[in-house]
């Protein structure tokens, strides 16, 4: 089974970290967040694996190389200019049939192989992975109607489904994206809504999303705690 990570965000918001080591190698315990990615798709059969790589490219070359090591099969997608995050999927030349595409800063225990069986049983174009996230406001928050107060609730909690950047795709979605140009998962998801058939996915599994600072120590934290249930 083939996977293609996204890997060539600058990370801006985990500055300074990210100023002279991409995202994908930041250490979570003793190993960067991209090889505890690619340890756990290699475990659920994913073993061709495409790396998209832009910002501070060489150093993640270097670091994985062909793959061998891990037992995978690794090959590289560089773009000469960013192409967000759907864009730099018209640039691989050689595509399975259904293929799975994720960001390479995400720390889960998201099953990929049953992702990847929820996908092809359901004959979709796209499989969005979804998990539900509650937002606290910390603020007295006010129902206005014509001016006139009609409810104040303080500190609410709201509970919304989002997006987890993993998703599995048919090749059928390829025409939808256009070529050499900058543009975003939201994008091509909304593109194809209404014309090809979307599902999404949403079992019991942790997840977070390594994009500040805070999420980082978190990460760090989580993974030392519950190592096992991340790499069984």
């Amino acid at each position: 089974m083939q996977a293609i990570i996204l890997a060539g965000g600058k990370g801006t918001r985990l500055k300074p970290f990210t100023a002279s080591i991409p995202k994908p190698l930041m250490p979570i315990d003793d190993m960067p967040i991209l090889e505890i990615v690619l340890k756990q798709l290699r475990r659920a059969g994913f073993t061709d694996i495409v790396i998209t790589v832009n910002h501070m490219a060489e150093l993640i070359m270097a670091f994985f190389g062909d793959g061998a090591k891990l037992g995978l099969n690794i090959i590289y997608s560089r773009e000469d200019s960013p192409l967000g995050t759907a864009g730099p999927l018209g640039l691989i030349k050689k595509l399975d049939d259904n293929f799975l595409v994720m960001n390479g800063d995400l720390l889960t225990t998201l099953d990929y192989r049953d992702l990847h069986s929820f996908h092809v049983k359901n004959n979709s174009a796209a499989t969005v992975s979804t998990y539900t996230k509650e937002t606290k406001i910390d603020l007295g928050v006010l129902k206005i109607e014509n001016g006139e107060l009609k409810d104040y609730i303080e500190k609410p909690v709201y509970t919304f489904d989002v997006s987890m950047g993993i998703y599995m795709f048919n090749r059928k979605i390829m025409p939808y994206i256009p070529a050499n140009a900058f543009f975003n998962m939201p994008d091509l998801i909304l593109k194809l809504r209404g014309q090809e058939k979307i599902m999404c996915y949403k079992k019991d599994y942790y997840w977070l999303d390594i994009g500040r600072v805070s999420d980082y120590e978190t990460a760090v934290e989580i993974f030392k705690d519950r190592k096992a249930e991340f790499l069984p």
